[in-house]
């Protein structure tokens, strides 16, 4: 090839390369464009206005995460918690997909993971939310917020499997709140039955809730679940005395939340730090 054919050649390619940089650029930049349009109507609860905006943000740069959570987030504020409807549950799924989509960029991102485990519990897909859940422990071991939250999840497992069993055995508890300690014991093959179900749940709940507190030593809301964890696990005791060392733990640990929000409540009104 002749000298000047070739030198052609290369200003020809290197104008190509150029010019589809030039593109890629003015892409980002159109992306950055319709990410602020977006968020602009997001803030004012226009959130398929803002769906529209993410969606050209995302086709012009994929790799634009903000315009990724933006839009899963946009569709999470459409979704009404416990609607049952279909088309509410399909903006629950596409949700889903959309934090998922955020995941898949950045695996440990702590508000998809916590979304999607929300979105999760209020489709009452427990196991589904605590999958959720153990990916945020592993993503931030020292947040109490996920162990709280693996505690609140198999109380809603454990809960309704007991009230269930003693509505079909008709062995209602007291309706009488000034006998907390009163049980009316189940049968012993039922309450067997329901242990082996239960007590590996109650177990990981009360633990999980334990340490929440630990990390969080006014955190009233894992205070007062751990007291409905000890009352499951009451109810499953063998031993009348066993059973009653959980009802006074749990009473205990009933006052320790009321007293925890009084005193956040106390100075908050001061001044004081929360």
């Amino acid at each position: 090839m002749k000298p000047h054919k070739f030198a052609r050649m290369c200003a020809v390619l290197l104008l190509a390369a150029v010019c589809g940089g030039c593109g890629n650029v003015v892409n980002k930049l159109r992306a950055r464009d319709q990410l602020n349009k977006g968020v602009g109507a997001f803030r004012n609860a226009q959130f398929q206005a803002a769906i529209d905006h993410f969606q050209q943000a995302v086709t012009l740069d994929p790799k634009l995460i903000n315009a990724r959570l933006y839009l899963a987030m946009s569709y999470f504020q459409q979704y009404v918690p416990g609607g049952e409807s279909e088309d509410n549950v399909k903006m629950a799924k596409q949700a889903i997909k959309a934090f998922e989509n955020v995941l898949a960029m950045d695996p440990n991102n702590s508000t998809a993971l916590a979304t999607i485990a929300l979105v999760y519990y209020n489709l009452k897909d427990f196991e589904k939310a605590k999958e959720y859940q153990r990916k945020r422990l592993e993503a931030e071991p020292n947040n109490p917020e996920p162990y709280y939250w693996i505690g609140v999840l198999d109380w809603s497992i454990t809960y309704p499997r007991r009230m269930q069993l003693r509505k079909d055995l008709n062995i209602m508890l007291p309706k009488d709140p000034t006998k907390p300690d009163v049980l009316p014991p189940l049968p012993e093959k039922a309450r067997a039955e329901l242990a082996e179900k239960n007590n590996t749940l109650i177990d990981e709940a009360i633990k999980s809730l334990q340490k929440a507190i630990e990390l969080k030593p006014n955190y009233d809301d894992a205070m007062a679940y751990l007291s409905l964890m000890d009352r499951e696990k009451a109810d499953l005791e063998p031993d009348k005395e066993a059973q009653a060392t959980d009802l006074k733990d749990a009473e205990t640990w009933v006052q320790k939340a009321l007293d925890t929000r009084k005193q956040v409540a106390e100075k908050a009104s001061s001044g004081g730090i929360r």
